[in-house]
């Protein structure tokens, strides 16, 4: 195909980061920007060299100078964006979560298939090249795993004004809202690309009313922060989430041989590996010692899942088969999710049809 002509949908600070991210990536451009104001589009779009600026949807899709579009809206519009995009020919790169559930996501993949069009989730974390280190680990130097956990916390800028009660998308249901959708998501999918889907899920929240909602609206509550586990026989991972308080802990997975722990679920660093020593009755654990493993990521790490989704867009095998290995990842992790909500009480309106 030669140089892939990107269009965005979004005009977020995410956006941003793509944006910056794809002028890094060779074989890329940006050429086109959607808003549903048509000011804004051009606005936003003429500070990245976009030429082409849209506010309907429908004429984005018809467009012959666009081949790929990247999908950064809410998480509740990701889908029929995606479907939108599909219909028209082009190849689609979603924003995480790739859609509000397990039924949503199918949907997409199978009309992608039907099309012949490249669809990717951009879950950056399991794109980047510590991630590869991660795997590589767990496969050959901690032995057996038994219990792994994965944490990501931080508070949002806009938790005062939900406090205050605005109805703001990322709570809100209607949106595809909430900590899971946003924030867990970083936890349950690299969970699931390494150990795949579990047999027991269970879940516990901390959850709130949205503002603005009816008496009688089903989809009236809202996760704040949660913890899940998932079960698998013979191993426990758990997940821990929020945007209501700062994680400071890391993650890890530990086997019999070792424990393998790094910092930022979001884009793993500093990764480092505690062999097991067998030296009796030791308590204090984090005199243990540690060995650092050396891994580079790009500053803007968002040009790793770009080059990979720009390379299955050209035909690349490898690129392919990894698309084909993160689709399972994304429907899988996305039944957990549904899960997950269906054990904490929160309900989005796009569950009605399961």
């Amino acid at each position: 195909m030669g140089v892939v002509r990107f269009a965005t949908i979004g005009t977020s600070g995410i956006c941003e980061r793509f944006l910056e991210a794809l002028e890094e990536v060779e074989g890329a451009e940006c050429v086109a920007t959607y808003s549903r104001s048509l000011d804004r589009a051009r606005s936003f779009g003429e500070r990245y060299g976009a030429r082409l600026f849209f506010d309907d949807l429908e004429e984005l899709a018809r467009c012959a100078d666009v081949d790929a579009v990247y999908v950064a809206s809410p998480n509740g519009l990701h889908a029929a964006q995606a479907l939108a995009m599909i219909s028209g020919g082009k190849h689609v790169l979603v924003e995480k979560s790739l859609a509000a559930c397990e039924d949503q996501a199918r949907e997409v993949f199978d009309a992608a298939r039907e099309r012949g069009v490249v669809v990717m989730e951009a879950m950056r974390n399991l794109h980047v090249p510590s991630f590869g280190a991660i795997e590589r680990i767990v496969r050959s130097e901690l032995g057996p795993v038994r219990l792994a956990t994965f944490r990501f916390s931080k508070v949002t800028s806009r938790m005062s004004r939900f406090r205050s009660g605005e109805r703001l998308n990322i709570f809100d249901p209607a949106f595809a809202g909430g900590a899971l959708m946003d924030i867990g998501v970083y936890c349950v999918e690299p969970a699931v690309a390494l150990f795949g889907r579990p047999d027991t899920i269970r879940a516990l929240a901390v959850t709130d009313t949205v503002p603005g909602c009816a008496a009688d609206d089903p989809c009236d509550t809202i996760d704040l922060a949660g913890e899940a586990l998932l079960g698998y026989g013979d191993k426990v991972v758990s997940l821990s989430y929020g945007k209501v308080s700062d994680d400071l802990l890391p993650s890890q997975i530990a086997g019999e041989l070792g424990t393998l722990v790094w910092d930022q679920t979001s884009c793993p660093v500093n990764l480092r590996i505690h062999a097991h020593e067998d030296r009796g009755m030791l308590f204090r654990m984090e005199e243990m010692d540690a060995q650092p493993v050396p891994v580079d990521v790009p500053e803007r790490d968002m040009a790793c899942e770009i080059e990979d989704f720009v390379a299955a867009v050209n035909g690349a095998g490898e690129a392919l088969a990894l698309r084909d290995r993160l689709e399972r990842v994304t429907l899988d992790s996305l039944a957990i999710m549904d899960e997950i909500r269906r054990q904490t009480g929160v309900r989005f309106p796009f569950d009605d049809g399961r």
